[in-house]
């Protein structure tokens, strides 16, 4: 069964740093992409970046070009996200998806990490 876990939010001051990790496990797929979105208090739940076509394509929403980064370590089956110069609004919980598409698109979720910038 595919599992995500993610790890490394917390609190950081604007302008800061933090560096989210998303564990997969379970993961016997041939095709399958994998992305963050992060969902702030009463908002909707809004796509960051992703990784596509076996690590081919790379995409950015604008809110968060230049300022974050996603990355692949397929050796550890882990994703991670560079989160660099920080802003309040980038208070959220932030999620990880793994996208199969061997029998269709088929989503998995993690269960968050959240991420507080705060003075």
């Amino acid at each position: 069964q595919v599992r995500l876990v993610e790890s490394g939010g917390g609190l950081a001051q604007p302008g800061g740093s933090l560096r989210l990790s998303c564990a997969a496990s379970g993961v016997t797929f041939c095709r399958h992409a994998m992305c963050w979105a992060c969902q702030a208090p009463g908002e909707r739940l809004e796509w960051l970046s992703g990784i596509y076509n076996d690590g081919s394509d790379i995409r950015y929403a604008d809110s968060v070009k230049g300022r974050f980064t996603i990355s692949l370590d397929n050796a550890k089956n882990t994703v991670y996200l560079q989160m660099n110069s920080l802003k309040p609004e980038d208070t959220a919980l932030y999620s990880c998806s793994l996208t199969s598409y061997d029998h269709g698109p088929q989503n998995y979720w993690g269960q968050g990490t959240q991420v507080t910038v705060s003075t």
